[in-house]
């Protein structure tokens, strides 16, 4: 009978234990993740009142005073062949970052999705996905985490946000990868409108990614990377030019290029820089001076303070024109615009 007992004890041991461990991995492939994000703004040199508040012409942190963010939950499941994210915003950010979700409907019923897509692991080098995904194209993105400036850059700001279709990332060898894509028009993310489809691919060698976008006449061409200079100093790197096609007799379409240099002082404080051109082609009407080929010339000076998963972002910006885009505090055009930032981030 002791023997009887004892054997059935260590089986309710191992069965329990390997339960457990099973439990354990599945709860490992299962994660929720996210941030919630504020801020404050002023203008230094232009009113901070009205309907429409003085502001750079880029999306996102542009309101007056002390404003919202976002609230972003992030669901995902990563099994071994088969997976998918649920990546959904809700607040002013992510309102703007979803602009043309749900736009064709109604109920706007989509307006809170920024991704969701389902993935599959053909081999150890091929992955299919399908579904809404952001952008492949440019250096900054929606989320306020992945980004180390709060505030967006002209680039970002009129490149596209968010694509649906279908990709194959592909790794050529350790250090290359290819892209390849098929997709609804850009920012057409709950379905297809037009009975038109966009193209994409990218290429990546080393960190270094150069993105090409087709859609329906209109191309852009983008070039995304950056280098660790020294164990901490980081200069990343964005260019890109974008035409609206030969077709159309407009001829409108925007380049630019920006840089990204990133100091480390100590694993609490990092300081880093944006300096960035824009130039529009023709009437292109991003700036919004509503003159032909106008540009843009901004430097934003931004610090992270990292206190465990919060990060306080303070940060200094100077958008200069070409033509009278911005007003002063008299209301009469001038050609620049200095601005104040402090944003909180937290992420989980």
């Amino acid at each position: 009978m002791k023997k009887i007992l004892l054997s059935i004890t260590i089986l309710t041991i191992c069965v329990t234990t390997n339960l457990q461990a099973q439990e354990t991995e599945e709860k490992k492939k299962f994660s929720i993740s996210g941030s919630i994000d504020a801020y404050f703004r002023t203008n230094f040199n232009a009113p901070n009142t009205g309907d429409n508040p003085v502001a750079p012409g880029t999306s996102f942190a542009n309101l007056p005073g002390f404003a919202l963010g976002m609230a972003n939950l992030v669901a995902a499941y990563e099994g071994e062949k088969v997976g998918f994210v649920a990546d959904l915003v809700y607040g002013p950010r992510g309102e703007d970052a979803t602009f043309l979700s749900g736009a064709l409907r109604p109920d706007g019923s989509s307006n809170i999705v920024n991704q969701l897509y389902a993935y599959w692991n053909v081999s150890e080098n091929v992955t299919l996905t399908i579904g809404n995904f952001n952008t492949f194209l440019g250096y900054e993105v929606i989320s306020p985490t992945g980004n180390f400036n709060y505030s967006t850059s002209y680039l970002f700001s009129y490149g596209p946000f968010s694509h649906t279709g279908i990709k194959a990332d592909i790794a050529l060898s350790e250090n290359t990868s290819l892209m390849l894509s098929v997709m609804n028009p850009t920012d057409a993310t709950e379905f297809n409108p037009t009975d038109t489809y966009a193209f994409g691919a990218q290429l990546g060698f080393h960190g270094q990614y150069l993105n090409l976008l087709i859609d329906h006449g209109a191309f852009e061409i983008d070039y995304t990377g950056g280098f660790d200079v020294s164990e901490k100093f980081f200069l990343g790197i964005n260019a890109a030019y974008y035409s609206n096609g030969e077709d159309d007799p407009d001829d409108l379409g925007f380049y630019g290029a920006a840089i990204y240099p990133q100091y480390t002082t100590s694993e609490v404080f990092t300081i880093g820089l944006r300096a960035e051109y824009f130039q529009e082609i023709e009437e292109f009407g991003a700036i919004g001076t509503a003159m032909p080929d106008s540009s843009v010339f901004a430097t934003t000076l931004t610090g992270n303070i990292h206190i465990n998963d919060l990060t306080i972002i303070p940060e200094i910006r100077l958008d200069s024109s070409s033509d009278d885009f911005f007003v002063n505090k008299d209301l009469e055009g001038q050609k620049s615009l200095s601005s104040f930032v402090l944003a909180a981030v937290y992420s989980f």
